[in-house]
């Protein structure tokens, strides 16, 4: 193990001690339950049965759900998945895939086998991931690379150090020409060009429900603070249109305390109230959508779709791409700063602080639907990739 290895990885072992009563503490919330175990002390996540694969590693929902038109380009390959979060987990399982949780960085040198290539998605950068995989012989690639707005200034500060982490990799396949010229500031060499990859994805709706009669706001993948600005909105805008307001929170754990508030709204307001998962259907005032799986149904059935994950600086914002291709019409935050390389692309869309959402949604009567400009042939892409 090179010198500068060495002291990362006793670092990262003191780390882990001094972080222990956190992560036990952690075991017991509904949240982790699952991915602390795995992750941390490597319960039910057992190294991938063989070598030679093409291993792919994303963080969460997002980048599982990219993964889905390069898995098509390379049914025939030994294919493994690592993720981070629960929801990218419950994603990638439904590939045709060998999946596990990422473990913690000290657990690294012991579990990582051989593979062909590592294919890392967007900003996934973790040291002894890129160290022990290349010491293994395995090929590190970049793919969809980017560091955002917020980032770039603390990637600047500790260039020294991601210029050693990024020596590990063989190509990045970059974003963004913005986000090529941070790369090469860090140091890195062999970067390409390709735009989004996300905007290769096909988007789909699995099942079909009517639409219902009276106008349909969506707001979907919505974080803690952001249903509140969205309920507020609704009940003014209530009082000049017919409307009905779909609620579609981004984590599952959170489906009851959102219900809790939505319910407080109702009462005040005298507006009816219903869970999906046990009516199936749009005849409330509001809805709240209970069940993974269902946002782009509901944004099927959508005249505005409400965008969460922006209204929040520390989230970064969420794909406008399925929005877009379903016609609504979209109002976000300011805040997109991680998604910023794909609103690039969809048109009409209205960004607003949490407290001009009434006034976007009467803005919306008089502005057309949102629409996506590009899409990106990843054929050639993929083709590079596996001639590494």
């Amino acid at each position: 193990m090179k010198p500068f290895t060495l002291i990362y990885y006793v670092l990262s072992v003191v780390l882990y001690l001094v972080a222990l009563p956190l992560l036990i503490y952690l075991l017991f919330k509904q949240k982790y339950k699952e991915s602390v175990p795995a992750r941390f002390f490597l319960f039910k996540n057992p190294s991938f049965k063989s070598e030679d694969g093409i291993w792919f590693h994303v963080c969460s929902l997002g980048e599982a759900k990219a993964l889905k038109p390069i898995l098509e380009l390379v049914k025939e390959r030994d294919i493994k998945i690592t993720t981070v979060t629960h929801t990218g987990q419950t994603e990638a399982k439904k590939y045709d895939a060998e999946v596990r949780y990422l473990p913690y960085e000290m657990l690294l040198p012991f579990w990582i086998k051989k593979q062909r290539l590592l294919v890392v998605l967007e900003a996934e950068f973790w040291y002894m991931l890129f160290a022990t995989a290349k010491a293994r012989g395995t090929k590190v690639i970049l793919l969809n690379a980017r560091i955002s707005d917020k980032s770039v200034k603390k990637y600047l500060q500790f260039a020294w150090f991601y210029k050693r982490l990024l020596a590990n990799v063989e190509v990045i396949y970059a974003q963004s020409e913005v986000d090529k010229n941070r790369f090469l500031a860090l140091g890195a060499k062999n970067i390409e060009v390709i735009g989004n990859i996300k905007l290769a994805g096909k988007i789909i709706k699995t099942k079909e429900y009517t639409k219902p009669k009276q106008e349909c706001i969506v707001a979907g993948s919505t974080h803690e603070s952001e249903e509140e600005s969205v309920l507020k909105s609704y009940v003014e805008y209530k009082k000049q249109v017919d409307a009905k307001l779909i609620i579609v929170p981004r984590h599952p754990e959170r489906f009851e305390s959102v219900y809790t508030l939505m319910k407080s709204y109702a009462d005040k307001n005298s507006l009816t109230l219903s869970k999906f998962s046990q009516t199936q259907n749009f005849e409330t005032d509001l809805i709240l959508v209970d069940a993974m799986g269902e946002l782009n149904n509901m944004y099927a059935i959508s005249d505005i779709a409400i965008v969460g994950g922006a209204f929040r600086e520390d989230v970064g914002g969420h794909n406008p791409l399925e929005p877009a291709f379903f016609g609504c019409k979209i109002i976000t935050g300011k805040h997109f700063h991680d998604q910023k390389e794909l609103f690039k692309y969809v048109h009409h869309v209205q960004y607003v602080e949490p407290d001009e959402i009434h006034k976007a949604l009467l803005a919306s009567k008089d502005l057309p639907a949102s629409m996506v400009e590009e899409k990106i042939n990843l054929e050639p892409i993929i083709n590079k990739i596996l001639e590494q």
